[in-house]
C-alpha cells in the first residue's frame, strides 16, 4: 500500500527528515513510503504467467474488500527502523491473509510467508550498513523535539510491486495497482 505522493512528502517525510537523516540511518524517501502487506518471492523464481496469475487472484479476491484507512501514530525509535505504527490492525491482516492465500493457490508453499506476522506499520528510516552509530538515546530526544502528530492514510488498493534494494534505499517497479472494492 503507498501512500498519495502529496501526503508521504507533507506528512510522514518532512517532518522527520532530520530524524532519518541521522547517522547510521537509511531514510526512506516519500516515493519509496510503503505499507507492507506481504513479500512474495523473488521475481525471477516466478514465470510470467504466474505473476499474471498472481495479480489476477489477488484482484478477483481484493473486489471483495471495501476500501479503509489506517491511522498512521508519530514515529517510533525500534532497533532496527524508525516505524509508525497503524490502526487498525484487522483490515490489514485480513488483506495480508488474502494475499497470502492468493500466492499459495497461484505457487503452492513455494516462497514462505514473509511477514510471518502483520501489523500495519510505514518505516521512515532503516539501520544500515553502519547502524551502530545511531545512537538511540539521541534518536529519541530529537524526536520529542520535532512537529508533527498521526496521519490517517486511505487504502483503496494493493500495489504489487518487484522491489529491490540499492545501495541505501528499497526500490520497486509497479507490475499492478490492484482496487479494493472491484473499484
Amino acid at each position: 500500500m503507498i501512500p498519495p505522493q502529496a501526503l508521504a512528502c507533507t506528512y510522514l517525510y518532512e517532518p522527520y527528515r532530520a530524524l532519518a537523516e541521522q547517522p547510521g540511518l537509511c531514510p526512506v524517501r516519500p516515493e519509496w513510503m510503503h505499507i507492507t502487506v506481504l513479500h512474495a518471492g523473488p521475481q525471477d523464481s516466478a514465470s510470467s504467467t504466474e505473476v499474471d496469475q498472481l495479480v489476477t487472484e489477488v484482484a478477483k479476491r481484493a473486489a471483495d474488500f471495501c476500501p479503509f484507512e489506517i491511522a498512521l501514530s508519530r514515529p517510533d525509535i525500534g532497533t532496527v527502523a524508525i516505524e509508525s505504527k497503524g490502526y487498525p490492525g484487522a483490515p490489514h491482516r485480513a488483506l495480508w491473509e488474502m494475499t497470502w492465500e492468493a500466492q499459495t493457490a497461484v505457487v503452492s508453499d513455494r516462497w514462505p510467508r514473509i511477514p510471518s506476522i502483520s501489523y500495519p506499520h510505514l518505516s521512515h528510516a532503516y539501520a544500515g550498513a553502519e547502524g551502530h552509530l545511531a545512537d538511540r538515546g539521541a534518536l529519541k530526544v530529537l524526536l520529542s523535539d520535532l512537529p508533527g502528530g498521526p496521519v490517517t492514510v486511505p487504502v483503496t488498493a494493493l500495489t504489487l510491486v518487484a522491489q529491490w534494494h540499492d545501495r541505501r534505499e528499497i526500490r520497486w517497479d509497479v507490475l499492478a495497482e490492484v482496487p479494493l472494492g472491484g473499484a
